[in-house]
């Protein structure tokens, strides 16, 4: 569990699952992510997440507001994506409920991610992507210290004709410790 002084982290439980399946069956939420998804591709992507934990030490995390005690993302560390520049490194991602977009959240969420990785995992460095024109999460990827890496690429679990397929990679190095 990661706590942050709005946040806490900490791994999906079966409560969390309407919360989850709500924020990925919401157009909006899932605009530049992908297809909306119903309530078993919600599970599916549920029950893949907590695998990357076995399989890579990694996961998402449920983000809880700590006043409210309630879901509002999911957010952490996963293997990169086959077949796009990041496959086999560290990746770090987040989605959050609409009612709390533009307040912070993801990037303070993104940030404690980062610090548990950084504690956490031997990885150089610490990747995201996202659809071309996902102008909002490459906004918090430079505030998180990301820096663009390479070109643009067309992502290959998108078809040709779908807008997100057009995808940027982000990258951040890890800090210098002095060590």
């Amino acid at each position: 569990m990661i706590e942050t002084a709005r946040l806490i982290l900490r791994p999906p439980v079966p409560a969390d699952r309407a919360g989850l399946h709500a924020m990925w069956a919401d157009p909006a939420v899932m605009a530049d992510l992908g297809p909306v998804k119903s309530a078993a591709d919600s599970d599916t992507t549920i029950a893949r997440h907590a695998s990357y934990g076995d399989s890579h030490g990694l996961g998402f995390w449920a983000v809880e507001h700590r006043d409210e005690k309630v879901l509002i993302g999911f957010c952490g560390l996963k293997p990169g994506a086959e077949g796009t520049p990041i496959a086999g490194e560290v990746e770090i991602g987040w989605m959050l409920a609409r009612p709390w977009w533009g307040r912070g959240y993801a990037r303070e969420a993104a940030a404690a991610s980062l610090d548990w990785a950084w504690a956490n995992l031997a990885a150089p460095r610490v990747t995201a992507i996202t659809a071309a024109q996902n102008l909002r999460s490459q906004g918090l990827m430079e505030r998180l210290g990301m820096h663009r890496l390479g070109a643009d690429f067309d992502h290959p679990a998108f078809d040709d004709l779908d807008p997100r397929r057009r995808s940027v990679a982000f990258v951040i190095d890890r800090p210098d410790t002095g060590r």
